[in-house]
């Protein structure tokens, strides 16, 4: 027990029977085992219902594919919250009162996702949904503070205010879109959320400040882990704009989470390092839809994203998704080295990262073979 209680203290982890450690193992898997279990029946549900995507040029399925994931997604999150929150309550009130906001304006955003996915709303109405949802965060103190950033002139409080203000709107808007904008390719988004999640996750671990930060991360990454399980190629549900948006807001809005005496601001440069992908993918879309002459790139969809590119030449959607998840791993990795982590820290974190989702693939990918197996025999 000594030599594993050794090893977790180069992991961070102060005592592996303490009550914090134990409270984020239990919302992690928590929110996991709700998600895995919900799925089949919310799947049988809304196949009944009619939520589904139907089959075009730009998806990979050939027939209707219930699109209520983000739902069981939510669930699995929501549950582990309250869950974590009884177990462990936060001590510090204006915390409380920020955790709260994340969970208004991510339930604001899963329900117009919701929407949209089963009856359509235009950009417009989803943009201005989504700067609501920011400016729920402004108000309740979580924004980026210019004037902490490392390497930045200092900005008379005049100017930063309203430049911090509109920093913190285009950060959770564009990162929420950008998340979104991931979803082509069954278990990107579902992995690549896992792997940025479960990322954060361990940093924030390493500081005695970010406690509550810790439990929202904890909770994201099991709800993505027990969705992975059911999205992995061959897909038997999709998130939809309700997940895909929750997880991009969600970690848009936990980076800024901290204590009254802690910056938000400084906290940023890993949350940009492990989130490259969607990021990059986005503005790389944006850019090139632009310079096509297209002047709103946001209601022209294309073939042109990263796991578009990557699927073409690769022709498979369970390698792509790989190449996706190890790339979203290479990031999280140099993100956790520039905040200074142990490298025992960085290494135990990547290959635990790498165990889930190869649990989740294996299991998506044996009962595949079993149903096929099955349809065989009949």
């Amino acid at each position: 027990m000594d030599a594993l209680q050794a090893l977790a203290a180069q992991l961070g982890i102060a005592d592996l029977r303490g009550r914090g450690f134990l409270s984020v193992l239990i919302t992690f898997l928590a929110a996991g085992v709700f998600t895995w279990f919900f799925i089949p029946r919310l799947r049988a549900f809304a196949i009944q219902a009619g939520w589904a995507d139907q089959p075009n040029e730009r998806r990979l399925n050939k027939e209707p594919l219930p699109n209520a994931g983000g739902l069981a997604i939510y669930g699995g999150f929501l549950v582990s919250i309250v869950l974590a929150w009884a177990l462990r309550p936060i001590a510090v009130e204006i915390v409380n009162i920020q955790v709260l906001a994340i969970l208004l304006g991510a339930t604001l955003l899963v329900l117009v996702g919701f929407i949209d996915d089963q009856y359509g709303l235009s950009p417009l109405a989803r943009l201005v949904v989504q700067t609501l949802a920011a400016a729920l965060l402004l108000v309740n103190g979580l924004r980026v503070d210019l004037n902490a950033i490392p390497f930045l002139p200092s900005l008379p409080e005049a100017v930063n205010q309203p430049l911090s203000s509109l920093v913190t709107i285009l950060w959770v808007v564009g990162l929420t879109n950008a998340v979104n904008l991931l979803d082509g390719v069954d278990g990107v988004v579902g992995g690549v959320a896992f792997v940025a999640s479960f990322v954060l996750l361990a940093t924030a671990a390493q500081f005695p400040d970010r406690a509550a930060a810790v439990v929202l991360l904890a909770g994201l990454s099991g709800a993505a882990l027990g969705y992975l399980r059911h999205n992995f190629n061959p897909s038997r549900i999709i998130m939809g704009d309700a997940g895909s948006t929750l997880f991009g807001y969600t970690l848009a809005a936990v980076s800024l989470l901290g204590t009254l005496k802690v910056s938000a601001g400084a906290s940023l440069l890993v949350p940009l390092i492990v989130l490259a992908l969607p990021l990059l993918d986005t503005t790389q879309v944006v850019i090139g839809r632009l310079a096509r002459g297209i002047r709103n790139p946001l209601r022209h969809p294309d073939k042109t994203h990263i796991h578009h590119r990557v699927l073409a030449r690769t022709a498979s959607a369970r390698q792509t998704a790989v190449i996706l998840w190890l790339v979203a791993l290479a990031c999280g990795a140099a993100g956790m080295s520039l905040q200074g982590l142990r490298p025992e820290a960085i290494g135990g974190t990547v290959l635990a990262a790498s165990l889930c989702l190869f649990f989740v693939a294996y299991r998506r990918i044996r009962a595949q073979n079993l149903e096929a197996a099955r349809e065989g025999q009949i």
